[in-house]
């Protein structure tokens, strides 16, 4: 059952991790790649302050994005600003989602988030909590999955091998992480089912598209390609 509270204090944990990380750096931290192509700190910054904002947006009953190209937009013009512009909006872009959230009335209604999908408000905490946790890991400043705590990276992969479940170009995969969890995915691609095992962390990297999965291990077939997210 997920616990919308539990979350939000996952979240507002999570945040001000990655807000002390980031006040350590300098301006030209801030211009340096990410781990993401074609994007700097400053573009991953931008990002998930305005992703902050769209999730409001969707609380408060308003589309997500005017649309994808304004949201591109916004954050290519967000992307070029020093570190004290960066880290006071991602400042009170978390207070607006913080206190949007705690205005709630019903959690258990459903909402529309990009390109037409739906879920459950109360997910909507997650969400902005995997988007601070994969997003802190892209800056490549010294936090990896291996650092995400282990009740993160089992929910995510439990999302998104449900994401990927009966997509036409993914195989039946069973995926197996070395503490003995199982998961199963894909099955549109037809064939044969494939077998895929390693650390957690690294089961993630591979669906989150962060890592290639050559840490990991196949049975059956070679490592499936997934599509982007």
């Amino acid at each position: 059952m997920i616990d919308h509270e539990r979350d939000l204090a996952s979240l507002s944990e999570a945040t001000e991790r990655l807000l002390t990380e980031a006040a350590s750096w300098d301006n030209a931290s801030v211009a340096e790649p990410s781990r993401l192509p074609g994007w700097t700190r400053g573009h991953v910054l931008a990002h998930l302050a305005r992703n902050a904002d769209a999730l409001v947006n969707v609380i408060e009953g308003r589309p997500m994005y005017a649309s994808a190209e304004t949201r591109e937009a916004d954050i290519e013009r967000d992307a070029p600003r020093p570190l004290d512009a960066q880290l006071a909006d991602l400042r009170e872009t978390a207070e607006r989602f913080r206190a949007a959230a705690a205005a709630v009335p019903d959690w258990s209604r459903t909402v529309e988030l990009r390109n037409g999908v739906t879920d459950s408000a109360s997910r909507i905490p997650f969400r902005r909590w995997v988007e601070v946790a994969l997003h802190h890991v892209d800056l490549d400043r010294g936090y990896e999955l291996e650092d995400l705590p282990e009740e993160f990276v089992q929910r995510e992969i439990d999302f998104l091998a449900e994401r990927f479940a009966g997509h036409p170009s993914v195989p039946s995969t069973g995926i197996r992480a070395d503490d003995g969890r199982t998961w199963t995915t894909g099955g549109g691609a037809g064939g044969a089912s494939v077998g895929v095992s390693g650390p957690a962390p690294e089961l993630l990297g591979w669906l989150a598209g962060r890592r290639d999965g050559s840490a990991l291990k196949t049975e059956g077939g070679p490592l499936p390609q997934l599509p982007p997210l």
